[in-house]
């Protein structure tokens, strides 16, 4: 457990910061007035994830391996670190879904009929829906936690002179 406790604050951090970027969508309007928009602005969530995951193997590489981190210990740490905040994945899903903004469900189920991304209520409520979203986070945070770690690594691991 003590190996892995830089992961387990960093995760923490992560999903943090995955509320608190919901709770910024939410109050802009995505989640409602602007949601037409939501698709596009929501991909920015990727510029704080990454420099979290970034900020993270620099703290493992510092305070774990002393300042001394091959690529293969970063992909062992990112993966761990991937891991652990695909597991915390369904819980801030929860807490967005029902607790931060309970009405986007419904909302972009509606627009996404009117737009015609869906036929029906049902088609687009199969997708749009907590337990398909908490499937798609857990699994979206372990590949693109993982993609992220490997190419940092190639930057943060320490080069060999």
């Amino acid at each position: 457990m003590k190996n892995i406790k830089i992961e387990i604050k960093w995760a923490f951090i992560f999903s943090l910061m995955t509320l608190f970027w919901m709770l910024l969508e939410k109050l802009s309007g995505l989640h409602g007035k602007y949601i037409d928009y939501h698709l596009y602005l929501t991909n920015l969530f990727a510029i704080p994830a990454i420099i979290v995951m970034v900020m993270a193997l620099k703290n493992k590489k510092r305070s774990f391996y002393s300042g001394q981190m091959s690529y293969k210990h970063g992909l062992i740490t990112g993966f761990i670190l991937s891991v652990i905040i695909a597991l915390f994945s369904p819980l801030t899903q929860w807490i967005t879904s029902y607790i931060i903004t309970p009405g986007y469900f419904p909302n972009v189920t509606k627009r996404s009929v009117e737009l015609g991304y869906y036929k029906t209520i049902a088609e687009a409520e199969a997708y749009f829906n907590y337990k398909s979203y908490a499937i798609q986070g857990a699994i979206g945070a372990l590949i693109m936690g993982i993609v992220t770690t490997a190419i940092a690594m190639i930057f943060i691991r320490t080069k060999k002179k």
